[in-house]
């Protein structure tokens, strides 16, 4: 059974420190446990903390399906929600990342933030643990994002 975890706070006080801190830790200690870490912050820096490289992101995904309909039908198939989930999981020695990324343009982040719970159900369940390092305040839990 898969176990979450999420830190969650006011900007600055250190979420992401102890979030590598504490992954970093897990990793000493040669748990045996799969971990999926999660940059659920659109200024996403878990990466660099970790020592990973984000190729793409959740926010690509979501831009990708804003330009759906300039995609011709016959082509729309191979956007396949599953692949797009592999495609932005970054595989890491000890432990595999996901990173929201920057909706790009105004409005609300609700769209990402479905996506991105949308995506910790579906890797989640492949994990062991899961962590969530999240932005700045406690709306990810009112929007039932984590």
């Amino acid at each position: 059974m898969t176990k979450y975890v999420a830190v969650a706070g006011k900007g600055g006080v250190g979420k992401t420190t102890f979030m590598t801190l504490m992954l970093r830790q897990m990793v000493r200690k040669k748990t045996g446990i799969s971990i999926l870490a999660v940059d659920a912050d659109p200024n996403a820096n878990l990466n660099e903390a970790l020592g990973l490289t984000v190729t793409t992101t959740i926010s690509d995904y979501l831009e990708e399906i804003k330009n759906l309909k300039t995609i011709p039908d016959e082509m729309r198939c191979t956007l396949n929600t599953k692949d797009k989930f592999q495609q932005a999981l970054i595989k890491g020695q000890d432990l595999d990342l996901l990173v929201m990324g920057n909706p790009q343009g105004p409005g609300c982040y609700c769209v990402a933030n479905n996506l991105l719970r949308m995506y910790i159900e579906n890797l989640g369940e492949n994990y062991d643990f899961v962590a969530v390092d999240t932005e700045a305040g406690m709306e990810h839990f009112s929007r039932f994002t984590i």
